[in-house]
């Protein structure tokens, strides 16, 4: 219970292996992976009915199914539970319009186009991962070692652990 993890949404298997190859940076967070948005959805739903917190989603904007990944994040902003989640686009394929509207709507929080540089992935994972512990009030002493570590620490002596 009140575990952490990262969502891939990706529906080229070859492409989502690797972004969750990248993303397993960490021994603490568990990278889950969904090949559409109602899968998604169902793995977040899932995800929050265990008690735990999706803390980034990784997606792409063309999915099968007829909702992209733009449409997903929009909906998370708009929903008062998954308002919270960092969120990335992971894409070759948005066009400008698209990208505008994953900022303006979805208060997206980075944009990667493909092929992407997997160090700065995991930078960007690692940044927007700790603010998500520290905003959240989850116990920031479990991912000292995976995320940043003095971030975290400076949290914990202002504030102690959370309740």
């Amino acid at each position: 219970m009140d575990e952490l993890l990262i969502l891939v949404v990706e529906d080229e298997p070859e492409v989502r292996a690797e972004v969750v190859r990248d993303l397993s940076f960490a021994g603490m967070i568990r990278v889950e992976q969904a090949d559409d948005v109602a899968d998604a959805r169902d793995a977040i739903d899932e995800v929050d009915r265990a008690g735990d917190h999706v803390g980034l989603i990784v997606v792409d904007h063309r999915l099968p199914g007829g909702e992209s990944g733009v449409d997903l994040l929009v909906s998370l902003k708009d929903n008062p539970n998954t308002r919270a989640i960092r969120t990335i686009l992971l894409t070759g394929q948005a066009g400008h319009q698209d990208t505008i509207r994953a900022i303006n709507e979805a208060d997206l929080n980075h944009y990667f186009s493909k092929p992407w540089d997997p160090n700065e992935l995991v930078a960007v994972a690692v940044r927007l991962l700790t603010d998500f512990v520290l905003d959240a009030g989850i116990d920031p002493l479990r991912y000292v070692r995976d995320l940043d570590g003095p971030r975290l620490m400076a949290a914990f002596a202002k504030h102690g652990r959370p309740d």
